[in-house]
Parts: C-alpha cells; sequence; structure tokens
C-alpha cells in the first residue's frame, strides 16, 4: 500500500514536470457541456488530430489547487484500466485558465437518474450494479486508495440495466492513512465517524476504506428502495438512532419484529450483508467484496 501511495507521488512530480501548456479549442472541438460541479465542468470533445470522442474534465485555476488536480488525475490514471473504473486518455494539460484531463467518454446516464423514489431499480439490476462497483471498490483499496465519494452521481451506466457500470469522479479520493480536518462528502453517504469530526475540537480522521464500504451500504440501501435510510449520522437522526440501536442490539438477538420499519422488507441475507457494510465501528466492517456472497444467496428483498 505504502509503494501505491509513493508511485502516486511519483506520478504527481512527474506529471507537474511535463504538463503541457494548451488552450483548449485548438486541440480539441468543444460539442456540449455534459457535466458541471463545484470542480468544474465535463466537455464532450473530440480531439482534433485524431478525431476521438473524450470527456474533457477542466477545472478553474481560481478555485483547484495544482496538487488537488494532480492527485485526482494521477489517481485516476493509477486505476483507470479496471474495467468498472472510468478509463483515461493520459493526457493532462494547463491553459491560461484551467487545469484538464481527458477521459473515456461514457455515453449514458448516472445510476442516480434511474432510481425511482420510494421504488428504487429492479433488484436484478441492483446486483449487477452491487457486484460491479464491489469489484472497483475491492481494487482500488487493494492499491492503498479510498475514493471517499462513493454515491449513484458517481457511477455511470452503459446501459440502463446496469450490465456495464463504472465508478467516476476521484476528485475526493485520498491515500489510505492520509488525515481530513475538513469534511467533504455527501451527508446521507458519509459514515458516523466522518460526521462526528465535524463536531467543534474532534480529533482529525484517518482516511480508511471503511469510509467508502458505509458509503456503498447506503447506495444499495437507496437502490433497492428509491429513498435514503436516513440524512445524516447523528443522534439527532431518529432514522439513524433506531437503526444504530438496532445494529447495537447484535446478531440473531431479537425477533424480526425488532428490525427498524424502513429495513423491513429486506431477506435475512440481505439484512447480514447490510449489518456487515454498515457496522457502526469501522474495524468490524465488511469488506466491499463481500457483499458479493450475499447477493449470491437469493432474493434481497421479501415478497
Amino acid at each position: 500500500e505504502t509503494a501505491n501511495g509513493d508511485l502516486i507521488e511519483e506520478l504527481m512530480e512527474l506529471t507537474a514536470q511535463s504538463l503541457s501548456t494548451l488552450e483548449i479549442a485548438e486541440h480539441f472541438n468543444i460539442i456540449k457541456e455534459i457535466g458541471r460541479g463545484k470542480y468544474g465542468r465535463v466537455l464532450l470533445v473530440t480531439h482534433r488530430c485524431r478525431g476521438t470522442p473524450m470527456a474533457l474534465k477542466v477545472m478553474p485555476k481560481a478555485s483547484t489547487k495544482l496538487q488537488g488536480f494532480l492527485r485526482e488525475y494521477c489517481i485516476s490514471l493509477h486505476l483507470a484500466h479496471h474495467p468498472c473504473i472510468v478509463g483515461l486518455f493520459g493526457i493532462a494539460f494547463q491553459s491560461q485558465e484551467h487545469y484538464g484531463f481527458a477521459q473515456e467518454l461514457v455515453i449514458g446516464q448516472d445510476l442516480f437518474a434511474v432510481i425511482r423514489p420510494r421504488v428504487g431499480i429492479p433488484e436484478p439490476a441492483a446486483k449487477r450494479c452491487a457486484q460491479q462497483i464491489a469489484s472497483a471498490l475491492e481494487f482500488i483499496h487493494g492499491r492503498g486508495l479510498v475514493h471517499r465519494d462513493v454515491k449513484p452521481e458517481n457511477i455511470l451506466l452503459l446501459d440502463r440495466h446496469c450490465r456495464r457500470v463504472k465508478l467516476a469522479d476521484f476528485g475526493l479520493a485520498q491515500r489510505r492513512g492520509a488525515m481530513i480536518r475538513l469534511i467533504s462528502g455527501t451527508l446521507p453517504y458519509m459514515a458516523p465517524e466522518l460526521c462526528a469530526v465535524q463536531a467543534e475540537g474532534a480529533p482529525p480522521l484517518l482516511v480508511e476504506p471503511t469510509l467508502d464500504t458505509w458509503a456503498f451500504g447506503v447506495v444499495l440501501f437507496c437502490i433497492l428502495t428509491g429513498y435514503f435510510p436516513w440524512e445524516r449520522c447523528t443522534p439527532t437522526d431518529d432514522f439513524y438512532q433506531e437503526f444504530a440501536e438496532w445494529r447495537q442490539a447484535g446478531e440473531g438477538e431479537g425477533a424480526p419484529e425488532d428490525v427498524p420499519s424502513q429495513w423491513q422488507r429486506f431477506s435475512p441475507p440481505a439484512l447480514a450483508m447490510f449489518r456487515g457494510l454498515l457496522a457502526l465501528d469501522p474495524e468490524e466492517r465488511s469488506p466491499a467484496g463481500e457483499v458479493i456472497f450475499y447477493l449470491l444467496a437469493g432474493a434481497v428483498l421479501l415478497e
């Protein structure tokens, strides 16, 4: 893992030394904007020489630190050959006002766009999606890295039925063991230990794969139900508190009716899967890859 972290640092240094300066319109035909966020924009372009269609991620220098840009690009490049992670072209550059890099163009929607409110997506599609994202997360974690922003908006679908999906956006990714004081991420997917860092005077948190595992558990709940299990993992959130009390009661204790109302639709293997992914103690959390055994154990939702 340390070797992978050192490799990222070396890649960042090399990229900084060889970062070409170019104006976007001179090298790419801009067709349209396909994404926008706090980071900047994603443009659908074709390469003027090669004619290749690409997704160009461009970030304003005014709001982007060079180190942050280099880290995102180099982590993305380091992971891009996994089939369930968005690919890269190895083109990174700066223009007068932007940093940018070229990604594989994924034509299709993100997972969030196909989740029906209060319904979710069909169970077979949810299982296919879960297996592919579990594979991507195992790969990322095996290289000593943590995605830190696992959510449906960052899971791209090559088709509506989730036969092929890809994890995207490594803008918050970090080496395992990095220290965080300022919290980034989307509230419902943030693990309890991450929510606790927001409290005044709380010690900084070390980045661990278990942050992704928790977020992955919340994503699976969302795609199977069409709603969030809670707003945030804090004592003031009643839905979270109800879950936390049930989770702490221990495996196999209590009757089925003690399962919190939000979770009663799930089969016993599915509940066991969620208990693993959403263990309150990060050290007890299952690795993402273990979901595959539960998904093969039969139906996730009760009839």
